[in-house]
């Protein structure tokens, strides 16, 4: 069983620690300053780890620790990710905002024609060493953090501590947590920045029309300036 591994207090990322390697036309790269706004912005993501077995991946909720630089979540004792050694950097895939885009939203359809559907997409290639806690107090820790970010706010929010104290007892002891002390990210947002103003006001149009202000939120956001 592999040990926990506690990260010692005060081992924290030190910058730079992004990194550009994955496909990223100019357009779409990604500062330290957006780079770091999106972690803390990860709910759910990929874990892809290389053993060998293979290649083993897992859909799992996480948050992020700024105090240590880490992803923190859990996966079932019975996975066996977390039993097989990672070979070399763990890496977590994160997307955030995204969408389809009709060319017919771009001004530029009527003057030429010469337009094509894409997709408008933030996402984020978080790499770094996957470390293991099977321990009880540890996972308990995570699950009440998970618990509160995502039950703040709720007209009748659950607590963990609404559940009986033994079947708790028995659901931690099923759970395995799991850090990734990230070493670097790789980020990018396509979000039409390599369209001209009036594709941008079609699109964001076209967004907010499909019932999809947040991502027509984001796209203005990314807008650059005229």
């Amino acid at each position: 069983m592999p040990p926990t591994v506690a990260r010692p207090a005060g081992d924290r990322l030190r910058a730079p620690y992004y990194s550009a390697t994955v496909y990223t036309p100019r357009h779409f790269g990604v500062g330290d300053d957006d780079t770091a706004s999106f972690l803390p912005t990860i709910e759910v993501a990929d874990l892809v780890t290389v053993t060998e077995s293979g290649l083993v991946a897992t859909f799992l909720p996480l948050i992020f620790d700024a105090g240590h630089g880490s992803l923190l979540g859990h996966v079932a004792r019975k996975n066996d990710q977390w039993k097989l050694p990672a070979i070399g950097e763990a890496l977590v895939i994160a997307h955030g905002e995204d969408a389809y885009v009709s060319p017919g939203w771009y001004a530029s359809k009527a003057e030429h024609g010469r337009v094509v559907p894409t997709w408008d997409y933030t996402t984020a290639h978080v790499y770094g060493e996957l470390r293991v806690h099977d321990d009880a107090a540890w996972v308990e820790d995570l699950v009440r953090r998970l618990t509160l970010r995502h039950e703040t706010g709720r007209s009748a929010p659950w607590s963990v501590d609404d559940a009986p104290e033994k079947f708790r007892e028995g659901q931690f002891r099923a759970i395995v947590g799991i850090e990734l002390a990230i070493g670097r990210v790789e980020a990018k947002f396509k979000l039409s920045q390599n369209r001209s103003q009036a594709d941008i006001d079609g699109v964001v149009e076209g967004l907010v029309g499909d019932g999809l202000p947040q991502v027509a939120a984001a796209v203005e956001r990314a807008r650059p300036a005229p």
